[in-house]
């Protein structure tokens, strides 16, 4: 399965409690209207809306 990283464009809760915050950096895998992300192990069920595609790092 591929694995890319993504950004969060609004606040979501991991499987764990956490919130995270909105240009949070997620690893990102599988395609679609849902995807899996992860942030140090948590496990987060995104749709598409809620994050978009590469690092916030990389954006100018």
């Amino acid at each position: 399965m591929s694995q890319r990283l993504g950004t969060l464009l609004v606040s979501v809760q991991g499987l764990s409690g956490t919130t995270y915050p909105a240009g949070t950096e997620v690893v990102v895998r599988g395609g679609g209207t849902a995807v899996d992300a992860f942030i140090n192990g948590d496990w987060i069920p995104l749709a598409w809306w809620e994050f978009s595609e590469g690092a916030a790092s990389d954006k100018p």
